[in-house]
């Protein structure tokens, strides 16, 4: 029974923290007229710009059907371009614009000094022990 209650606080902790944490990049990304899911789309076409919407959507764990309205509106914004996939008539490639780059390198160093300052409410070893901790459930979770 204690084992139980461990986890379900654990878990949520870990939802109050992810909440709390969100609701302040919410904010921050705010100040650059971004919403959190447009920065995910671009902090991904950052790593690999050339995937397709389905490709997307995976990686974010979302629906291609969420991805095809956001990208309407970020292509709209001039953020993001669609490209046809010479493999795949039905498919799109996307791509950052320019103006999305340019974007990016000013937000990308904010957010990540944002994310340090969050987990920097821990000291650098308790913040080894989450990392350590939080990657052995995620593996532990990926192999079943």
């Amino acid at each position: 029974m204690a084992q139980v209650q461990a986890s379900v606080l654990a878990w949520i902790h870990l939802l109050r923290v992810h909440h709390q944490i969100q609701r302040r990049e919410t904010a921050q990304l705010a100040q650059y007229n971004l919403t959190l899911p447009q920065f995910d789309v671009l902090t991904q076409l950052s790593r690999e710009e050339g995937i397709t919407q389905q490709c997307l959507a995976d990686r974010l764990l979302v629906t291609k059907g969420n991805v095809c309205g956001l990208m309407d509106r970020m292509v709209e914004q001039g953020l993001v371009e669609r490209r046809a996939d010479p493999q795949d008539r039905r498919a799109y490639m996307l791509y950052q614009t320019p103006k999305a780059r340019a974007l990016m390198q000013k937000v990308a160093p904010a957010q990540s000094r944002f994310i340090a300052a969050q987990l920097g409410k821990l000291s650098p070893v308790k913040q080894k022990q989450l990392l350590a901790l939080l990657g052995e459930l995620d593996r532990a979770l990926a192999a079943e």
